[in-house]
């Protein structure tokens, strides 16, 4: 029987496969992409985009979409850095203000989902406008400051390996642990596979999808607390001009999670990532035009998308032709030598009884032919 690749699999495949290409065209320049230098630049591309892409992971894998990230985490920054104004002593109130607040904007948009019964992209493209105006209509550029030791949350890391990655990869864990291991996982993938056969077994729907938006508001606010700690002051356009509402969505698609919900990983989202940031990094390093690096992205996912696509309809061609059909059911269920294949009455060892043999007594076969008629019916 031939064994087919996961989805994660093959994505990390793939990923494998865009090192080595990277690893070709970077030589041509005399540049080494496995050096400590290009493995810091790659991880530290990661870390914002896996923030968000995990959160999204979330409310996509609930069959629904949250498009309100980037003015969250540009919020956030401002939020963090004026609470914080320089005070390291502020820190931990700023960071716990700005999460508190991302949660209250992801339950809006759970509770607009799931109560009001509005889609996933139209509720929190609505949000995210009431956030944008807010934005626009109270700063004008830069505010507050981050201290210093908050700073080097973005700015330093263990050898080649930032601080910054290694806390989005202990969040991926944390959150791969919820989704296969709690009754919230397997509820979200319930109801984003099926809303209502999963109404119908007893799972309340509402709650997963809701603590599936809150989940994504403070994933995207976590990103933003790192784009303040590196760029050392809030910014009102810090989450737009990265476009990463749509980018963590593409991730998450590249990383083998069905945008009608209800299967993926958040591994595989984390692997679409990677090939997002190794693909930055080479069109960096080769100095590509950056319209360009759009359509290589677009190019990619659809590749990706189609792939998939492939391998699912194939996976049902086999599975259905493999399929007994009609009289064959009954023969592949028997097992060999059984009387099922001999056509043998188990309780005597003869063969079957037809109509014109004498009725069965104790141990005897099935009858097999037309039922006799009773006295009345032949008169």
């Amino acid at each position: 029987m031939r064994t087919r690749l996961d989805t994660t699999a093959f994505v990390y495949i793939a990923l494998v496969l865009v090192l080595v290409v990277s690893a070709i065209l970077v030589a041509t320049t005399g540049r080494n992409v496995l050096s400590p230098g290009s493995i810091r630049d790659i991880l530290t591309g990661m870390s914002v985009l896996g923030f968000v892409a995990i959160g999204q992971t979330l409310v996509i894998l609930g069959a629904s979409l949250d498009l309100s990230v980037p003015y969250v985490m540009s919020l956030a920054s401002l939020i963090a850095a004026e609470t914080m104004n320089g005070s390291s002593a502020m820190i931990l109130p700023a960071v716990l203000l700005t999460l508190g607040v991302a949660a209250a904007i992801g339950l809006a948009n759970g509770l607009i989902v799931t109560v009001l019964g509005v889609h996933g992209f139209v509720a929190t493209l609505g949000v995210g406008l009431i956030l944008k105006g807010y934005l626009d209509t109270n700063y004008q550029g830069t505010a507050g400051s981050v201290p210093w030791a908050f700073q080097l949350f973005g700015a330093t890391g263990i050898g080649p390996v930032p601080i910054s990655t290694i806390v989005m990869l202990a969040l991926a864990l944390l959150v791969a642990f919820i989704l296969a291991r709690t009754r919230f996982g397997h509820h979200l993938f319930a109801v984003g596979g099926n809303a209502e056969v999963a109404r119908l077994s007893g799972v309340r729907e509402r709650l997963p999808l809701i603590g599936a938006h809150i989940g994504s508001a403070v994933c995207a606010a976590i990103a933003g607390l790192l784009l303040a700690s590196r760029l050392g002051v809030g910014s009102p356009t810090v989450g737009s001009q990265g476009s990463y509402d749509l980018l963590s969505i593409a991730a998450v698609v590249l990383g083998g999670t069905l945008l009608m919900g209800g299967r993926g990983s958040i591994w595989g989202t984390i692997g679409g990532v990677a090939i997002f940031a190794v693909l930055d990094n080479l069109m960096s390093v080769m100095q590509f035009n950056p319209f360009l690096k759009d359509v290589i992205r677009g190019l990619v996912i659809i590749v990706a998308v189609a792939v998939y696509a492939r391998r699912r309809v194939v996976a049902r061609r086999v599975r259905f032709a493999s399929a007994p059909r009609g009289p064959e059911v009954a023969v592949a269920a028997a097992p060999s030598g059984s009387p099922a294949d001999s056509g043998t009455d188990p309780g005597t060892g003869a063969g079957p009884v037809t109509g014109s043999d004498p009725a069965p007594g104790a141990g005897a076969g099935p009858v097999i032919g037309p039922a006799p008629q009773d006295e009345g019916r032949r008169r």
